[in-house]
């Protein structure tokens, strides 16, 4: 794949400009990892999240219990703290553990998701791209 950028966004010497949170099945519970990330568009900081600084953690998941992941332009210190973003299980989840995923914010903080499998397929093309 040929992505748009000069420079990856991991690798730019930039103010972070999105909110990425991380969404994790826990077992009993939902597990939510927000973290400020680079970026000119919600893939770009997909991008970051996935190949920055911390991304082996990152990393861990997506091959796991990943459920997906919630990206926002701007950063804001109470998304960082309790984002607005609420799952539940629509199915069991020794079945094909379908998620419904909303998030309880104003229309002008749009939000973008990326299912585990969308974040999981850019993982690969990043990783084939730029090395693991």
């Amino acid at each position: 794949m040929t992505f748009p950028w000069l420079t990856p966004p991991w690798q730019r010497d930039v103010d972070c400009t999105y909110m990425a949170v991380t969404l994790t099945d826990a077992g009993d519970q939902i597990s939510m990892a927000a973290s400020a990330v680079r970026g000119d568009t919600e893939t770009e900081a997909l991008a970051d999240l996935l190949m920055g600084p911390g991304s082996a953690a990152i990393a861990a998941a997506v091959l796991h219990d990943l459920i997906g992941v919630v990206v926002r332009d701007g950063v804001d210190e109470l998304w960082l703290t309790r984002p607005p973003i609420h799952v539940e299980a629509v199915e069991a989840r020794d079945t094909a553990g379908v998620w419904v995923v909303t998030v309880d914010a104003p229309p002008t903080e749009e939000a973008t998701w990326f299912s585990a499998t969308d974040t999981r397929r850019l993982l690969a093309q990043l990783q084939d791209r730029y090395g693991a």
